[in-house]
């Protein structure tokens, strides 16, 4: 079965979630050597099996190391993306929270757990108009929900995506 070859072993969990929660990232063998802690031949390994079952696509044109991405066009995409979110419980946090918060631009989770690693604390970065003393309640009742704190950046519109240089995110919204 497709699943159980996708969900076995950590590393491969870990560059799933690392590849499909932000899928415009670009991430090299060397760094995930580094940031997961294992030899290359670990991550090679697993970075071969992704490749093969086409979820991942490698680029080798802009450099002359390999760069892996999700691929978004693969049929299993959107549904293993909607499994990690809920896993994590970002898909109750956004249901919850965000959904109902109005002129809304953008939403990123940030370090910790944009790298695919656990935490008790959940960094976010919230761009748009809110009403943060509704955010906050709101907020309070999805910590509860996903039982981890959440902690809140927020910006107005003049918000750029460069401000998060060096810092790993993911953009939920």
């Amino acid at each position: 079965m497709i699943i159980d070859s996708l969900l076995h072993g950590k590393i491969r969990v870990k560059l799933l979630t690392r590849l499909l929660l932000n899928p415009d990232s670009r991430v090299y063998l060397r760094g995930l050597e580094k940031d997961f802690g294992v030899s290359s031949n670990t991550v090679r390994m697993e970075l071969n099996k992704l490749s093969e079952l086409k979820l991942i696509e490698v680029d080798e044109s802009v450099s002359a190391v390999k760069q892996y991405k999700a691929n978004t066009l693969h049929p299993m995409f959107i549904p293993l993306r909607n499994f990690i979110l809920k896993q994590f419980g970002f898909e109750s946090l956004i249901e919850q929270v965000f959904q109902k918060l109005g002129d809304l631009e953008s939403v990123y989770v940030t370090n910790d757990w944009a790298e695919g690693k656990e935490s008790t604390f959940v960094d976010l970065v919230v761009v748009g108009d809110v009403n943060k003393n509704y955010m906050n309640r709101l907020i309070g009742h999805a910590e509860k929900l996903i039982q981890k704190k959440i902690r809140v950046a927020v910006f107005e519109s003049d918000f750029d995506e460069m401000q998060l240089f060096g810092i790993p995110y993911i953009r939920l919204i």
